[in-house]
């Protein structure tokens, strides 16, 4: 097996761990959950293949899900994020991406962060949006995208910081 695999592998199994176990039991304020494993996303491989890149994040959705006890929110904003994933890069990184050898240590740290806030929020107004369904409810979803999303996007930026190879 490749490198990048098993990595992959552990990077997925340690985050569901984390999630399920540490960060589904936080309720800061009563109602921000922060939802670490959107990490995911900002660690796959750049040039990846694609459909597995979409069954992974179905499948990472689908297990914090069951955890979780949801009906496949997790799944459905993951699998959005995957889809939107070389879209919010080209926005993120301009030209940059899509030449062959695009990689994160040739970007600024406010790309990478930009890149991963967008993700964070394209992920929790998807899973909010379907969770409460109702628009007349939209201050209140509105005010669990951006609350959870702030702590979200701190503890990536931290997980990102501590875990990522020192050349990026």
């Amino acid at each position: 097996m490749n490198n990048t695999v098993i990595i992959n592998i552990l990077r997925f199994a340690l985050l569901v761990l984390t999630q399920v176990l540490i960060f589904n039991n936080l309720n800061f304020l009563g109602f921000i959950n922060p939802m670490v494993f959107v990490i995911f996303f900002y660690w796959y491989p750049i040039k990846g293949n694609r459909a597995i890149f979409m069954l992974t994040a179905f499948l990472l959705g689908l297990v914090i899900d069951i955890f979780s006890d949801n009906l496949a929110l997790h799944a459905l904003a993951s699998v959005t994020v995957a889809y939107a994933r070389p879209a919010v890069m080209r926005f993120c990184f301009g030209v940059n991406y899509d030449f062959q050898n695009f990689s994160f240590k040739n970007t600024t740290k406010v790309q990478r962060i930009t890149f991963l806030a967008i993700i964070v929020l394209i992920h929790h107004l998807i899973f909010f949006s379907f969770e409460i369904l109702s628009i007349t409810h939209i201050l209140l979803i509105l005010k669990k995208v951006f609350a959870t999303g702030i702590v979200t996007l701190i503890l990536c930026i931290l997980f990102s910081s501590l875990f990522s190879p020192k050349s990026e």
